[in-house]
C-alpha cells in the first residue's frame, strides 16, 4: 500500500547537550531498518553528525534528517543540536514537524535545554513528548524524575509506558492495564492517562464516569488523545535506553499509534502577507502545493540544497514551482529525501514529507514554494529566534581574499539562521554575530576548512542603540547658492519616544503643501540617515516617531538633495533637544554552578551591574542563578566562571531587551565618539 499523509509522523529530537539525541537518532534508524549497525559519537560514524567539526567535537552543530519506513509507517526524524550556541538550526527544524521529542538524560534530570525546548515547542503549538533516556543508568531515581518533570512542566506530563524487568524493557500503559513494572502500578498509570484524556471532552468524561472505560470506543480515545496533544493538555513521558536499544521499538510504536499525523496537528500558521489573514491549509495531496523551506545546506557536488516540508499538494519530479511571489517558476529537476549527508532520489512528495531540491540559486530560508499564482503573497509565520549578541569584527587575513570571504560568509549565513553578517560602512568593518563564543569559533573554523579562508578577528563595538526621552521639535533650513541654480529646503518636525521595541514611525502632517509631495520621500530619506548615524555616541536611533509638521520650498531652487539635508539636520536638532538616551543590550542569564560557589558567582555578577532574579537548586549539589546583566559587562565572564568553579560552571544567555545606560556610561561613550563631518 502506498504511503498517505495519515501514515507520516514528523518528529524533532531536541533537548540539552549530552541528553542522547544523536544516539537515539541512530538507535531509531537501526530499529527502523535504515542502517544495519548504529553508529556512535565516540567512533565518529553516526548518520547525524557527519560534518568534520561535529566529529571532532563530539556534538551536533547542525540539524540532520533521515526517514524510516516500517509496516506502512513513515517517520521523518530530525536530530537537532543541543548547545544554545547552535539553537538556530534547532528552532528552524520545529517549523517542519508536528511533534517535538525532548530528550532528558535520566542521570542528569531537568537541565536548561530541557526547559527551553519545552518552552519553544509550546509557543509553536506543537505536540510535546518527554523521552527519558538512559533509564538503565546506575543510581538513577526514575520515580523522583517523573515527579520533577510534573512539578516543572505541569501535571499533564504522564508516563505512557513504564520500565520493566530491571529496566531492560518497557511496558505500554495506555493500551494495557495489567503487568509488572519496576515502579508505579501499570493500572494506576493507565487510569491517570485516561482521566487526563477524557477531561478534554465533557460528553466523553460523563460517559466515562457513568459507565467506565468500556463505554468509549478506540476511535474516540484516539481523537481525544490527539486533541490533548494539540492543546498541550497532555505531554506523554516515555522511557528508553538509546545505547542498549531498550524501549526504542516501543518508541516507534508510540509514534505509530499515538503521535499526530499531519492532519491531526494544529494547522501550519500560513497567512496572507498583505493583511495577516490566516490561510486554510490542508494535508490534501490533490490541492495546490504549499511548502516551506526551513533549511539550506551546501554540498560539494550537488551545490545548494534546499530542504522543505510539504504541507499541501503533491510535488513531483519535473514539476514547476514558484518561490514566494516570483513570476517565473523553477523546474524540480531532481527531488531528494535526505539520509544524513546522503541523498536518495524520489519521484514525488506528499503532504507531511520532508524533501529537498538542489541547484536552485534563488531559493532561500523561509521561502514558500507553490505551484499556482493563487498562492502568491502567502507566508508561514516564522519562529521566534534568539538574537545573536556575540560579535567579532573580521577581515581577510591576506589581500585578494575579500570576495572569497564574502561568498563563504553568505553561504554560512544561509545555513544558520542565527549567524548574521553586518557591514559597518562608517567603520569599514565587517562584523559577524552569533549566539555565543563557541558558535562563532565553530563557524569560523568551518569556514576555514570548507572554503580555505583565513581571517583576522578582533572585538567589535557593543550593539548599543539610541533613543529620546521626551517630545521635542527640530528645524533646519538648507540654503546653498553656488552661482547657478541654488538649493533650498526647510523642514520643521517633531520627535517623540515610542515604547521599547516599537522601531521607527514617519508621519507626514504637513498641510497646505508647504513641502510639495514629491519632496517628502527625500525628507524621510534624510531622517533615516540621521537614524543610522546617531546623535549621542554614533549608534542607531530607534523607538521614535518623527512627524513632519511644516516646511518651505522654492519654486526654482528646491531639490531632492536640499530636503534630504534639511530632513537629516532637523531630525538631529530635535534629538539633541529631546533628552537623548543611550540604550544597552540586557541579556537573560542562567548560570549553573556547584552549590558551594553560588555566593561567589552572585557577587561576581552583581559587580558587573547584574540584577539577580533568583537562585534555585535543580538537583543536589548544584545551584542555578537567574539574572539579567548588561552585555557590555560580561566581557571575560566565561573566564572568571571557569576559574571560580574549576571548569564545572556553565551559563547560557539570550537577549532580553534594551534599557538606558547609567549616565556615567553614556557620558564616557559620548566623549569617545568622534562624529564625521556633516555633509551639506
Amino acid at each position: 500500500m502506498p504511503i498517505t499523509p495519515r501514515d507520516i509522523r514528523n518528529i524533532a529530537l531536541a533537548g540539552h547537550p549530552g541528553a542522547g539525541k544523536t544516539t537515539l537518532f541512530e538507535a531509531l534508524l537501526h530499529a527502523g531498518g535504515l542502517i544495519q549497525t548504529a553508529g556512535s559519537i565516540e567512533r565518529g560514524n553516526t548518520v547525524g553528525d557527519f560534518d568534520a567539526e561535529e566529529i571532532a567535537r563530539g556534538h551536533s552543530i547542525q540539524s540532520s534528517l533521515a526517514s524510516i519506513e516500517q509496516a506502512g509507517l513513515r517517520i521523518n526524524l530530525i536530530d537537532t543540536p543541543g548547545y544554545a550556541d547552535f539553537r538556530g538550526p534547532t528552532l528552524a527544524a520545529l517549523t517542519a514537524v508536528e511533534t517535538v521529542a525532548i530528550v532528558v538524560n535520566a542521570a542528569a534530570g531537568i537541565e536548561y535545554g530541557t526547559r527551553r525546548m519545552m518552552h519553544y515547542a509550546r509557543e509553536r503549538g506543537l505536540a510535546r513528548m518527554l523521552v527519558v533516556n538512559r533509564m538503565d543508568a546506575e543510581g538513577t531515581d526514575l520515580p523522583s524524575l517523573v515527579e520533577s518533570l510534573r512539578a516543572e512542566f505541569g501535571p499533564e506530563c504522564l508516563p505512557v509506558n513504564l520500565p520493566e524487568r530491571g529496566r531492560q524493557r518497557v511496558l505500554d500503559a495506555f493500551f494495557h492495564q495489567e503487568g509488572e513494572t519496576d515502579f508505579d502500578s501499570l493500572g494506576q498509570a493507565h487510569a491517570r492517562i485516561l482521566d487526563q484524556v477524557v477531561e478534554i471532552n465533557e460528553r466523553m468524561m460523563g460517559r466515562y464516569l457513568d459507565e467506565g472505560e468500556q463505554a468509549l470506543s478506540a476511535q474516540e480515545l484516539h481523537d481525544a488523545f490527539e486533541q490533548c496533544l494539540r492543546e498541550g493538555h497532555l505531554v506523554p513521558i516515555v522511557f528508553l535506553s538509546a545505547r542498549s536499544g531498550a524501549g526504542v521499538p516501543e518508541f516507534i510504536e508510540v509514534a505509530r499509534r499515538l503521535l499526530p499525523n499531519p492532519g491531526e496537528s494544529n494547522p501550519p500558521p500560513y497567512r496572507r502577507a498583505s493583511d495577516g489573514v490566516p490561510i486554510d491549509v490542508s494535508p490534501d495531496p490533490a490541492r495546490h502545493v504549499l511548502a516551506d523551506v526551513f533549511k539550506i545546506q551546501h554540498d560539494a557536488f550537488l551545490g545548494k540544497i534546499a530542504v522543505f516540508r510539504v504541507h499541501q499538494g503533491t510535488v513531483r519530479r519535473d514539476a514547476q514551482l514558484f518561490i514566494d511571489d516570483a513570476r517565473k517558476p523553477f523546474k524540480v529537476g531532481h527531488l531528494f529525501r535526505l539520509r544524513g549527508k546522503d541523498t536518495v532520489e524520489i519521484t514525488e512528495a506528499i503532504p507531511g514529507d520532508i524533501v529537498a531540491v538542489a541547484k536552485v540559486d534563488e531559493i532561500h530560508p523561509d521561502a514558500v514554494l507553490h505551484d499556482s499564482h493563487d498562492e502568491d503573497g502567502i507566508r508561514l509565520d516564522p519562529i521566534a529566534l534568539p538574537q545573536p549578541m556575540f560579535a567579532l569584527a573580521i577581515e581577510a587575513a591576506s589581500k585578494g581574499q575579500e570576495q572569497k570571504l564574502a561568498l563563504a560568509l553568505s553561504r554560512l549565513a544561509e545555513e544558520d539562521p542565527c549567524f548574521r553578517i553586518e557591514h559597518h560602512k562608517e567603520l569599514n568593518e565587517t562584523v559577524v554575530r552569533g549566539l555565543g563564543e563557541l558558535h562563532l569559533k565553530v563557524t569560523l573554523a568551518r569556514m576555514r576548512a570548507r572554503f580555505g579562508v583565513e581571517v583576522t578577528q578582533r572585538a567589535p563595538r557593543i550593539a548599543y542603540r539610541e533613543t529620546v526621552g521626551r517630545v521635542a521639535e527640530g528645524h533646519h533650513r538648507h540654503k546653498k547658492q553656488t552661482g547657478g541654480a541654488g538649493q533650498f529646503g526647510e523642514v520643521f518636525l517633531r520627535i517623540e519616544p515610542l515604547p521599547r521595541g516599537a522601531g521607527f514611525e514617519f508621519v507626514d502632517a504637513v498641510k497646505g503643501g508647504t513641502i510639495p509631495g514629491q519632496f517628502m520621500p527625500a525628507v524621510e530619506k534624510g531622517v533615516r540617515q540621521g537614524l543610522g548615524r546617531g546623535a549621542v555616541a554614533g549608534y542607531p536611533i530607534e523607538d521614535v516617531r518623527v512627524t513632519i509638521v511644516d516646511g518651505k520650498s522654492h519654486p526654482v531652487d528646491s531639490k531632492e538633495v536640499a530636503f534630504v539635508s534639511a530632513g537629516r539636520r532637523a531630525f538631529l536638532d530635535a534629538v539633541l533637544k529631546a533628552d537623548p538616551l543611550l540604550l544597552e543590550p540586557i541579556v537573560d542569564l542562567e548560570v549553573n554552578v556547584p552549590e558551594a560557589h553560588v555566593g561567589d558567582l552572585t557577587g561576581a555578577l552583581a559587580s558587573r551591574r547584574a540584577r539577580i532574579l533568583g537562585t534555585d537548586s535543580p538537583r543536589a549539589g548544584e545551584g542555578l542563578i537567574r539574572a539579567q546583566a548588561p552585555l557590555a559587562e560580561l566581557d571575560g565572564f566565561a573566564t572568571e566562571l571557569k576559574a571560580t568553579t574549576a571548569g564545572q560552571g556553565r551559563y547560557t544567555m539570550e537577549l532580553a531587551h534594551y534599557e538606558a545606560t547609567p549616565p556615567v556610561v553614556q557620558k564616557r561613550l559620548a566623549a569617545a565618539w568622534k562624529p564625521g563631518a556633516e555633509e551639506d
